[in-house]
C-alpha cells in the first residue's frame, strides 16, 4: 500500500511494554493497517503478533523486504536505539522513534544524516507535549497571557529503570523535561549541573541549574530515587510578570493565575474524559498528528532533531557536574 492510498500500512519494532501502546494506537485506527511486528524475543513478538493478528518476524531486514511499509515504529530498550532505527533508515523507510533518539551524539549525527540524504519523515515521540494540560500551558504562553517569562521549575521522577549507563535517568527520562521546557520557554541558552549515585546504579538523581535565551533562569530535577506512586510525580510551573501556570502529573490538572490574584483558572479531566486522564493516550493525540502529517507531506510534528537536541542539553549537564562550571548550549 502508499501513503496515497485510504490506509497506510504500519510495520512495528520492538514487542515490549511501550510497544505495545504503539501496536494499541496503531491497531484502532480505521486509517492505518497494522501488518507486523519485529521483535528480538521469539516467544514474545509472537505472543505480540497474535494478541493484534498481526504477522511475526525475529529481523527487522526480513519485515521490510517483505511488508514495504509505509511507516515503521520503533520502540526498543533505551541503549538499544541506534542499530535498528539505522536499519530502517539505509532501507529508506519513513520512521516514528521512541525517546530517547541515543545516548550517543556521533549516533544521533549519523541517523539524521542519513535520514537527511534521504529525506525521510523522521519522528520522535516527545508525548508529553500532547497531554491537554501542557497543551493549555502553550497556549496561555502563546496568548502572552503570563507577560515576559521569568522561571520555570520541572521536578519528575519515580523508581529506577535499571540500566548499565551511569546517567540514564538524565538521558533516557529527563530528556521530556528539557524538551518541554524548550518547548515552552525557549532555548537554553546555558546549564550547571549536581548530581548524585549515592544510592548506587548511576547518577539516580540530578538537578539542573537552567538559563535560557530569553533570560529567563530554570531548575530541573530529576530523579529514580523516588516512586511513581507519590504524589506530584511530576510538576511544572512557569512563572511570567503577569501570571504562573501549573501542570500537575502530566495530565491531572492544569492551572493559570494572574499576578495579584487570588483565584486561579483551573482544568482538570471530566467526568467522562477518559481521553485527556490518561498519560498513555497522549501517544493516541501525537500519533493523530503524525498521521496527518505524514499524509500531507509535510514535516513531523516533533522531528527527530529534538531528540538530538535533548541529548546536548544532557551532555551538557554531565559536562558541568564533572567540571563544576557553567556549560554554554546556545550554539548546539
Amino acid at each position: 500500500m502508499s501513503i496515497l492510498s485510504n490506509r497506510l500500512k504500519v510495520c512495528l519494532v520492538g514487542a515490549g511494554q511501550w510497544g505495545w501502546q504503539h501496536a494499541r494506537v496503531f491497531s484502532r485506527r480505521k486509517d492505518v493497517h497494522l501488518a507486523a511486528v519485529a521483535g528480538r524475543n521469539s516467544e514474545r513478538t509472537l505472543a505480540r503478533a497474535q494478541e493484534f493478528n498481526i504477522q511475526a518476524y525475529t529481523d527487522v531486514q526480513d519485515m521490510l523486504d517483505r511488508e514495504h511499509p509505509d511507516l515503521v515504529s520503533l520502540s526498543l530498550p533505551n541503549l538499544d536505539h541506534f542499530q535498528a532505527t539505522m536499519q530502517v533508515i539505509e532501507a529508506g523507510y519513513p520512521l516514528f522513534v521512541e525517546k530517547p533518539l541515543v545516548f550517543n551524539l556521533n549516533e544521533a549525527d549519523r541517523l539524521l544524516s542519513e535520514a537527511r540524504k534521504r529525506g525521510l519523515f523522521f519522528a520522535i515521540n516527545f508525548n508529553h507535549r500532547y497531554a491537554k494540560a501542557v497543551r493549555l500551558a502553550r497556549q496561555a504562553i502563546d496568548e502572552a497571557r503570563l507577560g515576559e517569562l521569568t522561571h520555570a521549575i520541572w521536578r519528575f521522577g519515580g523508581e529506577a529503570n535499571i540500566s548499565s549507563h551511569p546517567h540514564a535517568n538524565l538521558i533516557e527520562t529527563q530528556c521530556h523535561g528539557f524538551d518541554q521546557l524548550e518547548h515552552l520557554c525557549g532555548p537554553i541558552k546555558s546549564v550547571m549541573a549536581e548530581m548524585t549515585d549515592k544510592t548506587g546504579g548511576g547518577y539516580r538523581t540530578v538537578t539542573v541549574a537552567l538559563r535560557f535565551l530569553n533570560g529567563a533562569v530554570g531548575s530541573l530535577i530529576g530523579t529514580y530515587d523516588s516512586s511513581y506512586a507519590y504524589p506530584d510525580t511530576h510538576f511544572l510551573e512557569v512563572n511570567g510578570t503577569k501570571g504562573m501556570i501549573r501542570v500537575d502529573d502530566t495530565v491531572q490538572r492544569f492551572s493559570f493565575q494572574s499576578a495579584g490574584n487570588e483565584t486561579s483558572q483551573l482544568w482538570k479531566a471530566g467526568y467522562f474524559d477518559d481521553l485527556n486522564r490518561s498519560f498513555h493516550h497522549t501517544l493516541d493525540l501525537h500519533v493523530d498528528a503524525l498521521i496527518e502529517a505524514l499524509r500531507t507531506g509535510k514535516e513531523p510534528p516533533i522531528h527527530a532533531s529534538a531528540g538530538r537536541r535533548a541529548l546536548v542539553l544532557a551532555w551538557a549537564a554531565i559536562d558541568s557536574f564533572q567540571t563544576g562550571k557553567r556549560v554554554d548550549c546556545s550554539n548546539e
